[in-house]
């Protein structure tokens, strides 16, 4: 079985070398059998690497321990839904994972546009089958998923391997690498047609519709894996965060950064030929930023919970990396001739400038983002000591940037194209700035001045909120008047009509819930304490008892469980039972948190062992206001997404044509 596998990997990575020469050759040639036949490797390419995973996955399910990966992240103990998570545990599997979406991606791209862009998708295919390679040589040629263990070592009997991570048993990590990878290797397309355009200098802006929708698809599959990645890190970790600025964590966010400019600037692009250059530098960084992370997360040159240990493939990240942008960056200086704007910002109080202002202010923080990640790793190797970037550094670099995105956020919708009077300003921002206001002054009358930003923060997303609402309001209103027909039903109307816009206002808006509960932070509490059973005592509000602690065990692990008693101002609402478990087959020991959720707060409770006289709970309690606010922003985070991706009930057709640039407009009006 591992000789199938071994050979089908093998053979992938022959046909991704020839589906680029064929591609190529076939182009140059102008041999369309060549170029279809090209295309037809990439399906094969992903047959063969459907068939390694099947085999890895079957290897993992049925305890197949002369394997080297199934013994290190398995064991017969572990529920199958488990063994399957193994696939992506460990470097080799992950990989493995990476590869075969790839795959599947390309192959959906060739079959979907086998009648389109038949000018530009020999290059397309190059570059999806280039990146393809890369990953079939590390794992067919450096760290292959279906190595047997070395003779001497005895074969491995059932039951006794060394089973998965037992922080990566837990229901979020079964979707959120899929989620994650889905986003990452995502970015690959709109990157490949992004480069087959520029290499063919593409007419129009056709390419550019199909990169849209790739890119939102993918973005929303990386904004899920990243709020997956919150939710699990919140549940399982035990220190009661859901966001450490850890450098993988980090690495996740570079490329949703960017990939969210993107799909702002873009429609500069469409609507006004603007932006060109920027838009061809934002899909690119962002691909590179998505290989650059899974560099990170790989390579050891990071420590971090959530990365695999150090391996030799760090050099082909860097060697693959410096071909890459080198590449792209001497394409894209050759093509400046064809990527001039055809516009011109005729004013700063336009909706132009806002989008070119929450351009710039997401690079900020995506370069703030990146240089404190890799600042320990530069000045290790420039002065031999590692200095270390904590949190702190970057909330005081990005909680602004934060504040002035949310206000950008609201203000954008309310300016118009092209200019904007003072009075339609004035018209526009009366309503809302007078209920972020009013909010504010509430809040600091209730005691919040001694949180100015978080005073700042429900402010603006009162202002956002007020806008969005006006907007479909403002729609909504005129439907009604016109059709008769109820406000929901209006405003279900008008986004079904341009559900790219008002789908955009619902991401928005599930933005605003999400910076609510993160200015929860401001208010956390905590307290640990080593209590008795029968012992209490006090966090805010909360009364806690500790009314037992069990143990036991079980064939995975051996557990010890506290049971908690909570009170909040004098009231039962009921018990919390955090668990601390010692896994067998790893010997590593794991928390098992308890929260309480609700939309005002979350009460945390992590029983972080005993004391060393095993006599006391050792219990670490938080308070944690709005996280819950989170969960719920992403949920609409999620729908509003979906919606942009429905077409739209009136087509919309930008007139380009009308809008000139100052050097043009004499010769057109001649003409």
């Amino acid at each position: 079985m591992e000789n199938i596998g071994a050979l089908s990997i093998l053979l992938a990575f022959c046909l991704a070398i020839y589906a680029v020469v064929g591609s190529l050759v076939g182009k140059f040639k102008k041999n369309s059998f060549l170029i279809v036949s090209a295309e037809r490797a990439v399906y094969s390419v992903w047959i063969l690497l459907t068939v390694a995973a099947v085999l890895l996955v079957y290897s993992l399910e049925t305890g197949d321990f002369r394997l080297a990966y199934v013994a290190a992240h398995s064991d017969a103990s572990m529920s199958p839904i488990y063994k399957f998570t193994a696939w992506w545990g460990g470097q080799e599997g992950s990989l493995l994972l990476w590869a075969w979406i790839l795959s599947t991606y390309s192959a959906i791209v060739v079959f979907t546009n086998r009648h389109k862009f038949r000018d530009m998708m020999p290059w397309v295919t190059s570059v999806l089958m280039v990146t393809e390679a890369f990953f079939l040589i590390l794992i067919g040629f450096v760290l292959s998923p279906f190595s047997v263990l070395e003779a001497g070592r005895g074969n491995i009997v059932e039951g006794m391997g060394q089973g998965l991570n037992p922080l990566l048993q837990y229901w979020t990590m079964v979707i959120h690498p899929p989620m994650l990878y889905l986003g990452y290797v995502g970015f690959t397309v709109p990157f490949a047609f992004a480069m087959g355009s520029l290499i063919t200098k593409q007419p129009g802006e056709a390419w550019i519709h199909t990169t849209r929708r790739w890119t939102i698809v993918t973005w929303l599959f990386q904004s899920t894996g990243i709020l997956l990645g919150q939710g699990w890190a919140y549940a399982v970790l035990g220190w009661g965060g859901y966001w450490g600025w850890d450098p993988v964590e980090n690495a996740s966010l570079l490329p949703w950064i960017t990939a969210t400019a993107f799909l702002h600037s873009v429609m500069m692009q469409e609507k006004k030929g603007m932006m060109k250059v920027w838009n061809m530098v934002l899909i690119s960084g962002t691909f590179f930023l998505c290989i650059f992370g899974t560099f990170l997360t790989r390579s050891g040159v990071v420590s971090s919970v959530h990365a695999f240990a150090q391996s030799p493939i760090g050099k082909y990240f860097v060697f693959f990396l410096a071909i890459g942008i080198a590449a792209t960056i001497i394409l894209i200086l050759e093509r400046l001739n064809y990527l001039k704007s055809e516009a011109r910002l005729e004013s700063v109080v336009s909706r132009e400038s806002s989008f070119m202002f929450n351009n710039l202010i997401l690079l900020a923080s995506c370069f703030a983002v990146l240089w404190g990640t890799l600042f320990p790793v530069i000045s290790e190797a420039v002065s031999g000591e590692k200095i270390s970037v904590d949190a702190p550094f970057f909330n005081r670099i990005n909680v602004p940037i934060a504040l002035f995105l949310m206000l950008l956020t609201g203000i954008g919708p309310l300016i118009a194209w092209r200019r904007s009077s003072i009075e339609s300003l004035r018209r526009a921002f009366l309503w809302p700035s007078v209920a972020a206001v009013v909010l504010m002054i509430g809040l600091a009358v209730g005691g919040m001045l001694e949180h100015p930003y978080a005073l700042v923060s429900f402010g603006l997303c009162m202002f956002v909120t007020a806008t969005i609402f006006s907007e479909f309001w403002k729609g909504a209103s005129a439907i009604n008047a016109k059709n008769h027909i109820g406000i929901i039903p209006a405003a279900v109307e008008l986004t079904h009509r341009n559900t790219r816009r008002y789908g955009g206002y619902l991401v928005h808006m599930g933005i605003v819930f999400m910076f609510i509960g993160y200015t929860g932070a401001a208010f956390n509490q905590d307290v640990t304490k080593e209590v008795a059973p029968g012992g209490a005592f006090q966090l805010g509000h909360y009364n806690l008892r500790i009314a037992n602690l069990d143990s036991g065990e079980n064939d995975t692990y051996a557990w010890q469980r506290a049971t908690v008693e909570a009170l909040r101002d004098g009231k039962s609402v009921g018990d919390l039972y955090p668990e601390r478990r010692l896994y067998k087959a790893s010997q590593q020991p794991t928390s098992e948190v308890s929260i309480r959720r609700r939309l005002d707060e979350d009460l945390y409770i992590n029983f972080a062992g005993l004391s060393s006289d095993n006599k006391r709970a050792v219990i670490q309690a938080y308070v944690f206001p709005l996280v819950s606010w989170i969960w719920i922003g992403f949920w609409v985070l999620a729908f509003g997404t979906i919606i942009c991706l429905v077409p739209s009930k009136v087509r919309l057709a930008y007139a380009r044509t009308q809008v000139v640039g100052v050097t043009q407009k004499h010769a057109a009006v001649q003409k």
